[in-house]
């Protein structure tokens, strides 16, 4: 039984500065809590799930590097499986209701805002790769579904695809870029609000992409309110009036 405990003893320390991090390792740790943190508050991210999905990705990446730092082939067995992972098991996307108008041209939007200035428009602004684009869209979607009328449209236009629409909207698409996502309201064909938007100092003025915040933000409750009050009266219908 001595003998046992001696054993123990030891092999103790052996095992324990096996399992120990070395100071690389703690750093690569530490950096990689700072960059979740910084991000998810940058992106916006106001719910568990956008902290959990954050964390997750940055926590591979981090192992991904560690691998590499412990052994080379280890590494390369690791990033095969992470790739793999991605491309059988990619992250789940909305698939609920929406009434959400794609614009697949360049000049979609433009075309939309000049055919009917008596619709009002909710446009989103975003790039596919953005985490905060891919964290609103489900919002976006369920908002469309909840106050779309014919009237009131809801749109999305990727300004990665179409560099110059976000030029001509003042809508940086570069990874360090803070206006990712950019909701404008159109009335009359015109802007009238947008978020997130400038100061008149010209400073950014941050937003939270909750659904709350939108409704809060664009007053969506009156607007939907107003254009169902108004509704879009068609030619044929005039017509008939007319004729009476």
């Amino acid at each position: 039984m001595s003998f046992k405990k001696d054993l123990v003893l030891l092999l103790k320390p052996y095992y324990w500065d096996q399992c120990e991090l070395d100071g690389r390792e703690t750093e690569i740790l530490f950096f990689l809590l700072i960059v979740v943190m910084i991000r998810t508050r940058k992106t916006g991210s106001v719910t568990m799930i956008n902290y959990l999905t954050s964390s997750f990705m940055y926590t591979k990446i981090a192992n991904l590097g560690l691998w590499f730092y412990n052994d080379i082939r280890l590494g390369m067995i690791y990033f095969v499986f992470f790739i793999l992972v991605a491309l059988l098991l990619p992250e789940p996307t909305y698939t609920g209701p929406e009434n959400v108008l794609y614009f697949r041209t360049e000049n979609g939007l433009e075309e939309e805002l000049e055919k009917d200035k008596r619709v009002t428009w909710v446009v989103t602004f975003y790039t596919v790769w953005n985490p905060a684009c891919v964290n609103f869209a489900p919002v976006f979607s369920e908002l469309s579904n909840e106050y779309s009328l014919p009237n009131l449209k809801f749109g999305k236009l990727d300004v990665g695809r179409f560099p110059k629409i976000g030029q001509k909207y003042h809508i940086s698409d570069s990874s360090f870029s803070r206006q990712l996502p950019t909701v404008i309201l159109f009335r009359q064909g015109k802007e009238v609000a947008r978020r997130p938007y400038a100061d008149s100092k010209g400073k950014l003025v941050k937003f939270f992409f909750s659904a709350d915040n939108v409704k809060a933000g664009f007053d969506l409750n009156n607007l939907y309110k107003e254009c169902k009050d108004n509704p879009i009266k068609s030619i044929k219908s005039i017509a008939e009036k007319k004729k009476d």
